[in-house]
């Protein structure tokens, strides 16, 4: 076996697989799990929620940290009448070649990443997605020179695609960050998707514009809304998040994004 073979084969052997599936269906007495398989490293808590309508889902990967070739799938499923919050253990951090979906990502000079997010809908499902990038830790000094982001994101509803967005970052990326028209020198967006919604909601984000410590803007169109939070820390970006969540309907929140 060549030296190259044989450094693959020991790359391959030390790759994390983790796959999550669950079903949640509705009860009289709130959410009620109907199918759960964990797989791999990727383990799946749930945490006593402050109301009977909603349950609260926490993924937890028992291998440490993510590591270039990793592979990891969820497949959650949520039955009509019912209610699910999922959210993740800590924030993750990339450094270079690493790649996961956190709950707050932290990304280190030299990360890559590239994620899809395909959500598919029921007619009359509600949706509320919530995704924040930090670059770099601003307490820390650290400065993201260079890396790459490729996020794509997908929902369909009954079948037909409604939204459709591709967020790209690749180079420089601190230069492309301190751009007036990207982040105007902020290290730490946000993007929040509500379907559906009206203009109650942007409205009710608005009003709350004194209170944000970055910048944060809401448009609404064709039934669903979509917010952009920049600010100038993950600090920052995690209090306005917090504020646009709860202004969008989003009470109680999963109790660890609290602690």
């Amino acid at each position: 076996m060549s030296t190259s073979a044989a450094a693959n084969e020991v790359f391959a052997a030390n790759r994390a697989d983790g796959r999550i599936s669950l079903a949640i269906a509705a009860t009289p007495s709130g959410p009620s799990r109907t199918h759960l398989r964990e797989s791999g490293s990727l383990r799946l808590r749930f945490t006593h929620s402050q109301t009977r309508a909603a349950l609260d889902a926490v993924i937890v990967n028992t291998a440490g940290g993510i590591t270039g070739g990793d592979r990891f799938d969820l497949d959650i499923t949520v039955a009509a009448g019912a209610e699910l919050t999922v959210t993740t253990a800590a924030a993750e951090k990339i450094y270079r070649s690493l790649a996961w979906l956190p709950q707050l990502m932290i990304g280190f000079d030299g990360f890559r990443l590239r994620r899809t997010v395909d959500v598919r809908l029921a007619g009359n499902a509600r949706l509320l997605f919530a995704e924040a990038t930090v670059f770099g830790r601003s307490a820390m000094g650290e400065r993201v020179s260079q890396g790459q982001l490729l996020d794509r994101r997908r929902v369909r509803v009954d079948g037909r695609l409604v939204f459709a967005e591709t967020v790209g970052l690749d180079g420089d990326i601190a230069e492309h960050l301190a751009q007036a028209a990207v982040a105007k020198r902020g290290v730490a967006i946000a993007s929040v998707l509500k379907l559906p919604a009206d203009e109650d909601c942007a409205a009710a984000v608005r009003s709350l514009q004194d209170r944000f410590v970055g910048e944060v803007g809401i448009s609404v169109w064709k039934g669903f809304a979509v917010a952009r939070l920049v600010a100038p820390d993950g600090a920052a970006l995690q209090r306005d998040l917090i504020c646009v969540l709860h202004a969008l309907g989003a009470s109680p929140l999963p109790r660890l994004w609290l602690n």
